[in-house]
């Protein structure tokens, strides 16, 4: 029980905290993107220090459920960080849930249920060797530096869902070595937690993930980057607590089909609470802020939730 009270109070934190940081880092210049200047520029912002503060809370709480829990148990419980994001959007927008909201709210939900019912997540199996600790490592830099790569190929709000995926995938893999850093911890002292390289890198992957999810927020609104991010840190973390943790998870046919379907719900779960109109931050006030012309083109994510009928688009109109 202290498990799920830590993963959900965490979630709650990191929640809170992602939207009052993309609050502030929209507010940003756009030349800080991806550059260190991004961070010091944030942290003169009242907003955004509240909302980081927010977010180490919520990260102390997670190293504490890890510490109690495995990482293929913490890992969807934190995933419900977008239900506290959206609850907080709803007080900023006044935007009530709808059909669409509560449907995402329940399919996270579902998912979370049928992953931890099914796999059953239990810790106590041999730990990996030194080589596939470092393949399995070297696999989520590899694809989190491919798809930074990629995403500075395109358009402004694809590159923020790529920027943000790939800080999840850094940040699954941070919550993987905080628990190996905290058994060891446990077991051995903090001299010779000290002499090893994970607790190191626990600190690098938060450090770039930080600097990569302030861009994404900065790029674009929190519904183009945060269920990304939500749904791709419990999948990184997952993988990397079963590939070296010793994580195991029932693998009977019926207990990997419900796991692959909580899986799954709580992918569109998160994606269907993340487009939600109550996430703060319409695609015109993104492109205003960066002193660009509305997009009032059919199809387009504004015209999704711009209910003006009038279909000539306006440059000098604002948002309302």
């Amino acid at each position: 029980m202290a498990v799920f009270l830590l993963a959900l109070s965490a979630a709650c934190c990191l929640g809170l905290g992602f939207v009052l940081q993309q609050h502030a880092a929209q507010r940003a210049p756009r030349a800080d993107m991806l550059h260190w200047r991004l961070l010091l520029d944030l942290m003169r912002m009242p907003e955004w220090l509240l909302g980081t503060g927010f977010m180490v809370s919520g990260l102390l709480l997670s190293a504490l459920a890890l510490n109690q829990g495995e990482v293929s148990l913490v890992e969807p419980l934190l995933a419900t960080n977008l239900i506290f994001a959206m609850a907080l959007s709803r007080v900023l927008t006044r935007q009530t849930l709808g059909r669409s909201g509560w449907a995402g709210v329940l399919l996270l939900g579902l998912g979370v249920t049928a992953f931890i019912v099914a796999g059953r997540p239990t810790g106590g199996g041999p730990p990996a060797g030194e080589l596939r600790h470092w393949l399995v490592v070297g696999t989520v830099v590899g694809l989190t530096l491919l798809l930074v790569t990629l995403a500075r190929r395109l358009p402004l709000f694809e590159e923020a869902t790529l920027l943000a995926l790939a800080a999840g995938l850094l940040y699954g893999l941070q919550d993987a070595l905080t628990r190996t850093t905290t058994q060891r911890l446990d077991h051995d002292g903090l001299a010779v937690v000290l002499r090893t390289w994970q607790p190191y890198a626990v600190v690098v992957a938060g450090v770039v993930g930080l600097l990569l999810v302030q861009s994404a927020f900065e790029a674009a609104p929190l519904r183009m980057s945060l269920p990304a991010l939500t749904a791709a840190q419990p999948l990184s973390g997952i993988a990397c607590a079963v590939g070296f943790l010793g994580d195991r998870l029932r693998v009977t046919p019926g207990a990997l089909a419900w796991q692959a379907a909580g899986l799954v719900a709580i992918v569109i779960g998160v994606i269907v609470i993340g487009r939600h109109p109550a996430m703060p931050g319409s695609v015109r006030e993104t492109l205003e802020s960066i002193g660009a012309p509305p997009d009032d083109r059919p199809g387009s994510a504004e015209s999704d939730t711009n209910s003006d009928p009038d279909p000539a688009p306006d440059p000098d109109r604002r948002a309302e």
